[in-house]
C-alpha cells in the first residue's frame, strides 16, 4: 500500500516516469500494479498484454479497463481481450474486458461482444454498451433480444442505445423562423 501511494506521490508531483512505472507493474503487490496501470496509459511504450493474463483478477481487470483507455489499441490487446471475455473465471474481469473492447470499437472484436450478451447481467449490461460503435442486422437483433431480457438494466441498455440511433425529434426545425424555435431551455422556462 505504502508502495502504491508513494507512487500515486510522484505522478502527482510530476516526478513520475516510464521506468517507474515500469518497475511498478512488475511489482508482487497487486494494489501497485493498478495504480502502475491508471499511470500507464498515456504511455504507449510500456507494453499492457503481460499484466491481461496476471494471477491476480483485479489486475487483470484494471488492465483491461487501462487497455480500453488506450487507443489506438496496441498489438495483441484485441485477441488477449477477446480471450478474457470468452474464458476468464471471473465476471469482472469478463465484464471490464468487453466494455474495453467497445471503447476501441474495432470491429474484429465484434463477434465477441455479441457473444458477451449471454452471459451473465453485468457482463450483458457491458456487452450492450460496448455495441454503441457498431451497426448492421448482427447489432440490431442483439439489441432487440436484449429489450426482453429478465435484467431490467441490460432491457435499459438496450431501449437506450436504441433510442439514440433515431433521429431527434427534440431538435428544432430549421425552417421555422428563430421566434417559432423551442430551444431556449424547453417548456416551462421562466425569463
Amino acid at each position: 500500500m505504502v508502495r502504491a501511494t508513494a507512487l500515486h506521490a510522484l505522478a502527482r508531483l510530476g516526478r513520475i516516469d516510464v521506468s517507474l512505472i515500469a518497475a511498478a507493474l512488475d511489482d508482487p503487490e497487486p494494489s501497485v500494479q493498478r495504480r502502475a496501470l491508471e499511470l500507464a496509459i498515456p504511455f504507449h511504450s510500456i507494453d499492457l498484454v503481460p499484466l491481461l493474463a496476471d494471477p491476480d483478477d483485479s489486475v487483470v481487470e484494471h488492465c483491461a479497463w487501462a487497455c480500453g483507455e488506450r487507443l489506438p489499441a496496441a498489438a495483441g490487446v484485441l485477441e488477449s481481450l477477446c480471450r478474457i471475455v470468452t474464458g476468464h473465471e471471473d465476471s469482472l474481469c469478463r465484464e471490464a474486458a468487453v466494455a474495453a473492447l467497445g471503447a476501441i470499437g474495432d470491429p474484429t472484436a465484434l463477434p465477441t461482444i455479441l457473444a458477451a450478451t449471454g452471459d451473465r447481467a453485468t457482463v450483458r449490461r457491458r456487452a450492450i454498451i460496448a455495441l454503441a460503435p457498431f451497426e448492421g442486422p448482427e447489432v440490431d437483433r442483439a439489441l432487440a433480444l436484449a429489450k426482453t431480457d429478465r435484467d431490467w438494466q441490460v432491457r435499459q441498455a438496450a431501449e437506450d442505445l436504441l433510442d439514440s440511433n433515431l433521429p431527434d425529434s427534440n431538435l428544432p426545425d430549421s425552417n421555422l423562423p428563430d421566434e417559432d424555435r423551442s430551444d431556449e431551455g424547453g417548456p416551462g422556462r421562466i425569463s
